[in-house]
């Protein structure tokens, strides 16, 4: 902290002159980029329309209410499409999200060089792009439905899951991992005896919280024909059937709930 003398007294600064000119003029900076960036979003808005929402929101919502509930005889069959998506894609995550998570992690890659950048490449590249986005690429691959759908969300999740799974791995006990060495077990008797039982925890909590996820996303594939629920919503959305939009909501909103609801209580038994 810069002490400044003045007449044989010492004053006290936070910081020094050129460190508050150097903050001022960073405070500068965002602010001249806030308003750059505002003058461009300006530009490519329609505000008659931004005023006009308001009016336009209550229009739809009275439209909407009351929901149309005898609808709901018809949402069997896509909200369990939807669950069956998130839950095998989910599966389908794991299983491939675990040699890929003891690929990558420093402690039991078989080759940092090679094998540990190929195992993250996969990490990030599955992390990196959009459960809707791979929906589309795989409608386009091999056809609209719930398949493309448990895909996507496979595809997805592999590289959440793998990522989180591999920290757990290197940051297990490696006490344990040296005790089961000095027995003269194998490599795949310390990984199923010394690092397994360590992770476990973390790979059913990572599981269960991947899955509450998976929930939301395959709500929304059926947007892209990716079926599920969202399917469901696109055609009353493209008919303008508001009461059944509002209708389907209400469902979406109770099946997250729900999944919250039991991923909290799974992950509050395994801690």
């Amino acid at each position: 902290m810069p002490v400044l003398e003045q007449e044989g007294t010492q004053i006290w600064r936070r910081r020094t002159t050129g460190q508050s000119l150097v903050r001022w003029f960073g405070w500068l900076l965002g602010v001249a980029v806030f308003v750059y960036c505002w003058q461009i979003i300006s530009a490519s808005t329609t505000w008659f329309f931004v005023w006009d929402a308001p009016r336009i929101a209550n229009d739809i919502w009275t439209r909407a209410t009351p929901p149309k509930w005898d609808y709901i005889t018809q949402l069997g069959r896509p909200i369990w499409d939807t669950l069956n998506i998130a839950t095998l894609g989910t599966i389908i995550a794991l299983f491939l999200a675990v040699p890929v998570a003891f690929l990558a992690a420093r402690n039991t890659t078989p080759s940092a060089v090679f094998i540990r950048p190929v195992a993250l490449l996969i990490i990030v590249s599955t992390r990196s792009i959009n459960s809707l986005i791979w929906a589309l690429l795989l409608i386009a691959i091999i056809g609209p439905g719930v398949f493309a759908g448990v895909i996507a969300i496979a595809i997805r999740s592999i590289g959440f899951c793998a990522k989180l799974l591999y920290e757990a791995i290197e940051e297990i006990d490696h006490t344990q991992v040296e005790a089961i060495t000095a027995t003269g077990a194998s490599r795949w008797q310390i990984m199923a005896y010394g690092i397994v039982p360590q992770i476990l925890p973390a790979f059913a909590g990572i599981a269960v919280f991947r899955w509450d996820i998976n929930i939301r996303e395959s709500t929304v594939l059926g947007l892209v024909g990716a079926g599920g629920i969202g399917l469901q919503l696109s055609a009353s959305l493209n008919v303008l059937a508001w009461p059944q939009v509002s209708l389907i909501l209400i469902v979406i909103l109770i099946a997250v709930m729900i999944s919250e609801w039991v991923s909290a209580k799974v992950r509050g038994a395994i801690i």
